[in-house]
């Protein structure tokens, strides 16, 4: 057993109350969107307003600036080391924020997520609106107070991907935004085109479940540390590794929104439970970014089981449990119909071709808002028109448009990128791991140990010790490289469509 000094001792301690308050304030989120009551939302925000203002405190009291500078350069131990960093990072960014100040924007994203729910319900931009346009405020207030070089939204972009700015986001994008509109213009001319009609039969959410819930077995999630429950917008959450939670949405006319949504969150729930248990209750035990979790459900959605070889092994376990009208469907018409290329109105049920347009729509919006570009009340007539510039369709209802996501309801500005570059991060990670390893053969086989294994020791189990552009490099040999990406959806594509 390590031996620590007093000093590192009260750190580790200051540490794990803080880890508390974070359990605590996770559990209520997870509750807040899933089981709470309408009438409990009120209540329940002020309880997060005050649990966070109390964490926001922990992080910037004169005892953590204490430790932190005692300790900073001055510990053999390389977690110990790392946490110290983490925490001085986050002090310097918090004690620029008023702990009341921080407390109403909680309270505030609180209800927000409430009211976003009721507007979706509703069909009504302008029941979130005004809460919409005070969250707006609140993230060009703290991204002046945190200060950045060129733009002002990368103070917000740092929070979700250390390492990356907006300069690297406007030269990135624009090739792959051209390079998938070339494939997608080529997938349209195809003569030999999946019938999705072939998908379109009612599958009971009860049966969507018990084949969820398998797949997740399969994956490696573990049961004994986490579990499944239904949301409006699915989610994967880390009370700590032991309790990792995964949300769906079940749709009972189009299976695919379950069980794909399932495998995504999946993906995220098994980097957090595969995290290192030296960094729990640091703020090391959680992923690096949000764009290496997204890599992570991404890889696990689109590269595992929307591939050709992950039905081969499980298209018999799937006929067994859906109904009648699936029984006859031809294995290839299926895959193909699965992979089907065709614009979406909603992200989250967007095929792998067209999926980061729709991060790049959503990029552009909140990135004009926090620049003082766009006001909050223009947004719904300019996510549709951007609808119809990107994907050539159009909203014809909020719900479908500017509503369909929570993130921007919760705060959340400067979180969307990672999606996309999630998805170019993945491409790059299974790169790498074809090198290793017979992928094909592997999955056809349907036992995924040895992936998940390689993704716990090459990605998972270092939980924040590596930043996002640091741990790429190390996996893969190089920086953040476009082309991974569109070579995986050009080759798939081509064979799926006859190009």
């Amino acid at each position: 057993m390590e031996e620590y000094t007093k000093l590192e001792t009260d750190f580790l301690n200051l540490l794990k109350e803080q880890s508390a308050y974070g359990e605590a304030l996770a559990l209520i989120q997870w509750d807040l969107r899933t089981k709470i009551p309408k009438k409990g939302v009120e209540q329940r925000s002020e309880v997060i307003g005050v649990l966070s203002q109390k964490l926001h405190h922990l992080s910037t009291s004169e005892q953590m600036k204490k430790i932190i500078d005692q300790l900073k350069n001055k510990t053999d131990n390389k977690i110990i080391q790392k946490a110290v960093e983490e925490c001085e990072e986050e002090f310097e960014r918090n004690r620029k924020i008023p702990e009341e100040e921080y407390k109403q924007f909680i309270m505030l994203r609180s209800k927000s997520e409430s009211v976003w729910q009721e507007a979706r319900e509703k069909d009504d931009f302008t029941l979130l609106q005004p809460y919409l346009e005070k969250l707006v405020e609140f993230n060009k207030k703290f991204a002046d107070y945190w200060g950045y070089e060129k733009n002002r939204y990368d103070a917000l972009l740092h929070m979700y991907e250390p390492g990356v700015t907006t300069e690297i986001l406007d030269q990135v994008f624009p090739a792959l935004r051209d390079s998938l509109s070339d494939l997608v213009k080529k997938v349209n001319q195809a003569k030999n085109k999946p019938n999705p009609d072939l998908l379109q039969h009612h599958f009971p959410k009860q049966k969507q479940e018990q084949f969820s819930l398998e797949i997740l077995k399969r994956m490696g999630y573990d049961f004994d540390a986490g579990r499944l429950d239904e949301t409006v917008h699915p989610f994967a959450i880390s009370v700590n590794s032991s309790d990792v939670r995964v949300t769906t949405r079940y749709d009972e006319k189009d299976f695919r929104m379950a069980i794909f949504g399932t495998i995504h969150e999946g993906g995220h729930a098994l980097y957090e439970q595969n995290i290192s248990g030296d960094l729990a209750q640091t703020p090391l035990s959680s992923g690096t970014s949000m764009g290496i979790h997204e890599s992570q459900s991404l890889f696990w959605e689109n590269f595992i089981s929307r591939s050709n070889g992950f039905w081969s092994n499980h298209y018999d376990l799937f006929k067994s449990i859906a109904p009648n009208e699936f029984q006859d469907v031809d294995f290839n018409d299926f895959y193909r119909s699965i992979n089907e290329v065709k614009p979406s109105l909603i992200r989250i049920e967007a095929d792998e071709m067209t999926y980061s347009l729709h991060i790049m729509i959503r990029y552009e919006l909140e990135k004009a808002l926090i620049n003082d570009e766009i006001e909050v009340k223009d947004l719904p007539e300019l996510w549709n028109q951007k609808m119809e510039d990107y994907l050539g369709i159009k909203p014809t209802s909020d719900k479908d448009g500017v509503l369909q996501d929570i993130h921007w309801s919760a705060g959340d500005f400067g979180y969307f990128p990672s999606y996309a570059l999630g998805y170019m991060y993945a491409a790059q990670f299974y790169n790498a791991m074809k090198k290793e390893m017979d992928m094909d053969s592997i999955i056809r086989a349907g036992n995924f140990t040895e992936i998940k294994e390689w993704l716990t020791n090459n990605i998972h189990q270092y939980g924040k010790m590596k930043k996002p552009l640091q741990l790429l490099n190390d996996v893969t040999g190089e920086s953040l490289n476009p082309e991974y990406l569109v070579d995986y959806l050009t080759e798939k594509y081509s064979e799926i469509y006859d190009l």
